[in-house]
């Protein structure tokens, strides 16, 4: 199983939003030397805790950084963008890292109502994703109606964030899936996926393909662990609670700071799910999903508040699936 991370460039609190950027880009150069095959970032727009709404920007610099991890986004929101635009970036990313180049896409509109204003999405106009996939695969393999440039003579491969009826579509366009969130902890996963694989179209020679993203942190125990998965899971039960996703805290911090039933409630519904702990406790978990799942490949998507903590964990997990 191949082994990759999703970086989201979280926020910590009291630290500036480039640092933020600085340490995704050292987390890639980490990645690199220590054997991860793919190193992908996200686009979250007017987020609090999370600094880069613009993957090929951010993507740009980590190819400048690296020389053979692949890089890609996890994933471009399809809907917020023209497909012209959308290849034009990535053919630029290819033409400069060639062969290195992953486009993984996604369908959100926006995090609130005020973003999705800013971004032109409060009124829908119907669900054209399908048809913006296929037009942006025109694009990147050279048969659209216009040239997208630069030309670079390979495509970039696409992927699709999927649930469940973006299993379906990936399906018909023959397209691989990311699979994360809600759907993994389901009991429909197995059958989900078991549909993908059955109804897959090939598209150029394409085969049905798996990703699973899912939170991984790995320490020297499970305490220790569960430990470093705190700050992501305070972060998303105070998002609950306030509709504003926050940088992420200490460890200190969180355990000093006052806890409703509701928010403890969440924090230890967020821990259970998150694959956190020894490493022989991390393989075990990982073992009984790739069994569940058939996947081909690992998206280790958690952060953590320290980030020398959360680069020690990155190298165990590499341990660990190596």
């Amino acid at each position: 199983m191949r082994l990759s991370l999703l970086d989201r460039s979280r926020t910590r609190a009291g630290a500036s939003d480039a640092a933020a950027l600085e340490a995704t880009v050292a987390r890639a150069v980490h990645a690199e030397r220590v054997g991860y095959d793919r190193f992908w970032v996200a686009e979250h727009h007017a987020v609090p805790g999370i600094a880069s709404g613009t993957p090929a920007v951010l993507l740009a610099a980590i190819g400048a950084r690296t020389d053979r991890i692949r890089i890609g986004s996890g994933g471009v929101m399809l809907p917020l963008h023209q497909p012209l635009v959308v290849a034009e970036q990535f053919l630029v990313l290819d033409a400069l890292h060639p062969g290195r180049v992953d486009l993984g896409l996604g369908r959100s509109h926006g995090f609130t109502p005020p973003v999705r204003r800013a971004l032109r999405r409060d009124h829908e106009d119907g669900d054209g994703f399908e048809d913006d996939l296929v037009e942006l695969r025109g694009y990147l393999e050279g048969t659209a109606e216009v040239t997208a440039r630069p030309a670079t003579g390979s495509p970039v491969p696409m992927h699709l964030l999927a649930t469940g009826h973006g299993l379906e579509v990936a399906a018909r366009l023959g397209l691989p899936v990311v699979v994360g969130g809600p759907i993994l902890g389901s009991d429909e996963l197995a059958g989900a996926l078991a549909r993908y694989r059955r109804s897959f179209v090939p598209h150029a020679g394409s085969a049905p393909r798996v990703t699973i993203s899912l939170d991984a942190l790995v320490a020297d125990d499970d305490a220790t662990a569960r430990e470093l998965a705190l700050p992501e899971a305070w972060a998303m039960a105070v998002s609950r609670q306030t509709g504003e996703f926050p940088p992420l805290e200490s460890v200190a911090a969180i355990r000093d700071a006052t806890w409703s039933g509701q928010v403890r409630r969440r924090v230890e519904a967020s821990l259970d799910r998150a694959v956190a702990g020894s490493p022989a406790t991390v393989r075990r978990r990982l073992e009984a999903m790739a069994e569940r799942t058939g996947a081909d490949e690992l998206l280790a998507s958690t952060s953590t508040h320290d980030r020398d903590a959360l680069l020690a964990s990155d190298r165990m997990l590499r341990e660990v699936v190596g």
